[in-house]
């Protein structure tokens, strides 16, 4: 579906929207769920990503067979977290198996370190890439090293099954570390089942948890699918303001930079008692800022938005940290650059780096590939406050946002399927 947006005449200036749980910690927490079944969650993700994640937890446990077939479809974080429960599964054997872009996002890092550890898995394809074929087993051995610099994901996974280790883990890290508030996710949830953990240096160490007690845990909503929102206030007229629900001031997910990064646009956050947050433009972006700087090994996934602000603004940016992003559902950083273009921008990517210069004029009823990437299409449908634009493969936000288009309807962007 092929979605043509543009501002509707009677945009209002208030709205509320009620996001869903986030989708990093509703997935970690959906493992621990499985490994610790007296844990209750509230207020999950609806992604794609964590339905896909629950379903296949969910058969694993109901279905005998001697080997069972799981497809991820697109969900990377799946694969990379059900890769390391699936290893601790003792007398149970998988293959995961996704789309075909998942079978091209590397995954030897995480495979060889669970194989460090004692893990039995091999590749059913290319080697280093899904599918992959695991025999579960009791992991005898409790030390491993990764490359600091590898995706969060990765380290996550590792991190999650340790608790079920009989001595459970110390992972040295070598170099420097990214994506640190995802780390620090995941440890913190660690903690508040009841599992020690440190974090020094480069050493973590997670012990080990045989059981848990029964609590419940409420999901923070999704910091990422707040920064289209940010966008959209940045793009609007002062006084504009949208609440969405529900976000702490001392979030764990790294997207929560949002809040500083976008006082440069003009939009504030007011954190209220009922943990809602109401996010407003209260002036102009400042007019001395010709170019926005900002260094994202702590929030790659907010990018995409970022860049497509600066460009709706008229302003440039530079944007550092990104290295991660090559190996998402797409080369976000060349999609990011293809797509600009389209509506007149002048700007170039390195591997980890985007530099766009400011523009004072955007090209109307261009439409954006989205390249099965839910974040390309959610990322670009702002500046259908400033254009109209046609977002391709509208229905890709499914995978961690289902009711964006219907959300975004309340403030008066509208939505005509075009063939």
């Amino acid at each position: 579906m092929n979605l043509h947006l543009e501002k509707a005449k009677d945009k209002g200036k208030k709205a509320k929207v009620k996001i869903t749980g986030s989708k990093s910690e509703t997935n970690r927490l959906l493992l621990l769920q499985a490994l610790f079944p007296n844990l209750i969650l509230g207020n999950t993700s609806n992604s794609d990503d964590s339905e896909v994640m629950s379903s296949i937890l969910q058969q694993s446990k109901i279905q005998n067979q001697q080997s069972q077939i799981f497809n991820v479809h697109h969900a990377g974080t799946a694969m990379r977290f059900l890769t390391a429960y699936f290893s601790i599964q003792e007398g149970k054997e998988v293959v995961l198996t996704g789309s075909t872009r998942m079978k091209e996002r590397p995954i030897k890092i995480l495979v060889e370190a669970l194989n460090q550890l004692g893990a039995d898995i091999s590749y059913e394809e290319n080697e280093g890439f899904p599918p992959i074929r695991i025999k579960g087993k009791k992991l005898s051995q409790n030390k491993v090293s990764l490359p600091a610099n590898v995706s969060s994901q990765y380290i996550s996974a590792l991190l999650l099954i340790a608790p079920k280790l009989e001595n459970g883990l110390e992972l040295t890290l070598e170099g420097e570390i990214t994506s640190v508030p995802y780390i620090k996710m995941t440890l913190a949830l660690l903690n508040e089942i009841g599992v020690k953990t440190s974090f020094v240096g480069n050493k973590i160490m997670v012990g080990s948890l045989l059981t848990s007690n029964s609590q419940l845990l409420n999901v923070e909503s999704d910091w990422s699918s707040a920064s289209y929102w940010y966008s959209i206030v940045a793009l609007s007229e002062i006084g504009f303001q949208i609440t969405l629900s529900s976000y702490k001031e001392n979030s764990l997910q790294g997207d929560s930079a949002l809040v500083e990064i976008y006082q440069d646009f003009g939009v504030e956050t007011t954190f209220n008692t009922d943990n809602s947050i109401t996010i407003s433009k209260e002036r102009i972006h400042n007019s001395q800022l010709t170019s926005h700087n900002s260094q994202l090994n702590n929030s790659p996934d907010i990018a995409q938005t970022i860049a497509v602000t600066c460009f709706g603004l008229g302003i440039g940016c530079d944007l550092t940290g990104l290295h991660t992003l090559k190996i998402k559902e797409t080369d976000r950083l060349e999609a990011l650059k293809m797509e600009l273009i389209k509506l007149g921008a002048e700007i170039s990517v390195t591997n980890d780096s985007l530099h766009l210069k400011s523009s004072s004029a955007i090209k109307e009823k261009i439409s954006i590939s989205t390249y099965q990437d839910h974040r390309m299409a959610m990322a670009f449908a702002p500046l259908a406050l400033k254009v109209p634009i046609v977002i391709e493969d509208a229905e890709v936000v499914s995978k961690s946002y289902p009711d964006f288009w219907k959300d975004l309807a309340l403030i008066g962007i509208v939505g005509s399927e075009v063939h």
